[in-house]
């Protein structure tokens, strides 16, 4: 097992390296996370045993988490059914869940540019009245001696899956909900900002856990202000990760340092509850409120709301004529 983070001490200066036993220590030779992703799991664990030995650490409650690493790219599905219930309810008043769910894993790509660690102040976008939060859990990729990351099926995409962080999909939902209306987004209702952390947990630690389809029965919870929320488990998922990340790499490619999020879990919104309740009951996230967010075997992040930014958040609105077809041909 290595547990990888990022983080800064006390002076500002940053470092990459493994947590072991509540110290952390520095990888050397200015290697960094994303070194380690590219040379693959084997040959992370290995270095992560001499660091550790050979290293002094510093300890944890004496550095500040950053998020583990800086995405290559940001993946993020809808494998939950529980979940796409309850958001299709609170967004159209629909009951159930398309059937095109069934035939195959659905994903958007996020930001990979805002993504935030625990510990950090959250603001709410501009124009935001309900500021929601989405619990996940993301696997990152590593190199695989062999492979390119194409067209991979479930064996190999396995072996693909360097580790496991938690993931909360910040959402503005009423900026996503008009977006969606145009049968496009999420974009600027999920683009603000992606906590992951608080560390990279290695796959090999999960070996052990899968049961026989694949699946992790890890469980996650969220609370806000110290008040759980939601529960579930991880296994609840439509589709394992490794499902996921083939399918992510048909007729295309993962990379090393490109994150996979789950979706959200049964319950692991406040938007999936506006649906089932009826009603915005529990509130949209306000400043000063704080989320925190637990999954077993990979850890703990927490993050409080601050203020909204005072802007707007569109264009002005088109007020432009329609042109006829005949306009439109003779330029």
């Amino acid at each position: 097992m290595a547990v990888i983070a990022r983080w800064k001490d006390g002076n500002g200066k940053e470092f990459d390296g493994f947590v072991d036993g509540g110290q952390c220590y520095a990888l050397n030779d200015g290697m960094n996370v994303q070194d380690l992703l590219e040379q693959g799991l084997a040959i992370a664990l290995k270095l992560a045993a001499r660091t550790i030995e050979a290293g002094k650490g510093v300890g944890l409650d004496e550095v500040y988490l950053l998020p583990p690493l800086q995405p290559r790219t940001i993946r993020d599905f809808v494998a939950f059914e529980e979940h796409v219930e309850g958001v299709r309810k609170s967004i159209d008043g629909a009951d159930g869940v398309v059937q095109q769910w069934h035939e195959a894993p659905t994903f958007y790509f996020g930001n990979p540019h805002t993504v935030r660690g625990t510990g950090e102040v959250i603001g709410i976008p501009a124009g935001c009245q309900e500021l929601d939060f989405e619990l996940e859990v993301a696997a990152v990729i590593g190199a695989v001696s062999g492979s390119t990351g194409e067209n991979l099926d479930a064996d190999m995409a396995r072996r693909h899956i360097f580790g496991y962080m938690v993931f909360n999909d910040w959402s503005a939902r009423d900026l996503q909900r008009r977006e969606m209306k145009v049968s496009l987004g999420p974009c600027k209702g999920k683009d603000f900002a992606s906590t992951l952390g608080p560390w990279i947990v290695t796959a090999n630690e999960f070996e052990s856990r899968h049961d026989t389809e694949g699946f992790l029965p890890l469980d996650m919870t969220v609370s806000v202000n110290g008040q759980q929320v939601g529960r579930d488990l991880l296994s609840h998922m439509g589709w394992p990760f490794a499902e996921l990340v083939a399918y992510a790499s048909a007729d295309s490619v993962v990379k090393p340092g490109d994150v996979l999020g789950s979706g959200t879990c049964g319950s692991g919104c406040l938007a999936e509850l506006w649906g089932r309740n009826g009603s915005m009951t529990p509130p949209p996230l306000q400043p000063g409120d704080t989320v925190q967010m637990h999954v077993e075997g990979i850890g703990t992040v927490s993050n409080t709301v601050g203020v909204r930014r005072d802007a707007t958040t569109r264009v002005p609105s088109t007020v432009r004529p329609r042109l006829a077809r005949s306009e439109r041909t003779s330029r």
